[in-house]
């Protein structure tokens, strides 16, 4: 079934009337019909079973037929901190890690960065959001992933530490500690910082360690860095959101 994120205003008594851009989605790509059923999120946790009732390139219109909180987000919250690489490697990890449950993305900035100032990416907010809704519908999730600021190293990590309760940092160079090793009692809000294609150097992993990061080995294999990301968040939601 499709489904469709409708912004606050557009869903009012009993109907829900779909934006431009969806709208055109609806006609022009999909070509769905009148009476045909489809899934809206309200992005504050609901589930709507709508069907069209109109249906053009002007506007389009469901009534509201049924309605459920959604089951389908994380009990714990990921933030995943996200140094800033090349532009399809980097709406690469944030479309997978959408899909794999991740709650927010901060884009970071390291000393091996490709990207050295925020300016260079905020142009790039809008394709990003994008990919971000789609593929939270796609994957069916009731919440859409917060996407924040992009932040220098220190600014990040300070921001991380003050809203998780655990902080971790991917690092080639740990081979004890791993997931297994870390505590989940009671934990519900988690931030995982992936460094950049180099990795992070011995200065930025003392920063990190300094703010309360706990460095974690992600296997005995040097990943790349999108394949580190959605590694992390994979074994992240097995470890955590498990009921």
């Amino acid at each position: 079934m499709h489904r469709f994120f409708a912004g606050a205003g557009e869903i009012v008594q009993g109907e829900v009337h779909f934006s431009a851009d969806v709208s055109r989605q609806i006609t022009r790509v999909l070509r769905l019909q009148p009476g045909k059923e489809v899934q809206v999120l309200d992005n504050l946790g609901n589930e709507f079973l709508v069907s069209l009732t109109v249906v053009s390139d002007v506007a389009c219109i469901g009534e509201i037929i049924d309605h459920k909180t959604s089951s389908v987000e994380a009990n714990v919250r990921l933030t995943m901190l996200l140094s800033l690489t090349q532009r399809e490697k980097f709406e690469w990890m944030l479309q997978k890690c959408t899909e794999i449950g991740a709650a927010a993305f901060l884009p970071v900035i390291t000393s091996r960065s490709l990207v050295q100032q925020p300016g260079e990416v905020l142009s790039k907010y809008p394709r990003w959001q994008k990919i971000i809704r789609e593929a939270a519908e796609q994957s069916g999730r009731g919440l859409l992933p917060e996407l924040l600021a992009p932040q220098s190293l220190q600014a990040a990590l300070a921001f991380g530490k003050s809203g998780n309760e655990l902080c971790l940092v991917a690092w080639e160079a740990e081979h004890r500690i791993t997931l297994k090793e870390i505590i989940v009692e009671d934990i519900q809000r988690v931030a995982m910082l992936i460094g950049p294609e180099g990795g992070l150097s011995q200065e930025e992993i003392h920063l990190a360690a300094q703010q309360g990061y706990i460095p974690i080995s992600l296997g005995r294999r040097i990943l790349r860095m999108e394949t580190a990301a959605i590694v992390a968040a994979a074994l992240l939601m097995n470890k955590f959101d498990s009921d």
